[in-house]
């Protein structure tokens, strides 16, 4: 059993204070940063602005445009001239 348990937010909010206060009210006093709530002093799960959400995305989506051009890295190159598209 895992008595540590990181919290991967700067800012927390227990489940029984998370029925208080509206989801936007707890992210404008965050800043804007991810929440972490709390169940029994341990992260449930996280809440996050839909800014934070798609930046995420976004973040996501760059690492499998990575993965594509270093599977393609080395692979065979056609020359172009930009006058000829």
């Amino acid at each position: 059993m895992n008595v540590i348990t990181p919290i991967h937010a700067g800012t927390t909010i227990s489940v029984s204070d998370l029925r208080k206060l509206t989801p936007s009210k707890i992210i404008e006093q965050a800043g804007g940063d991810p929440v972490a709530i709390l169940s029994h002093n341990k992260p449930e799960a996280y809440l996050l602005s839909a800014k934070a959400y798609e930046k995420i995305l976004d973040a996501l989506d760059d690492l499998e445009l990575i993965k594509t051009v270093e599977k393609r890295r080395g692979g065979k190159t056609i020359r172009v001239n930009l006058e000829d598209l």
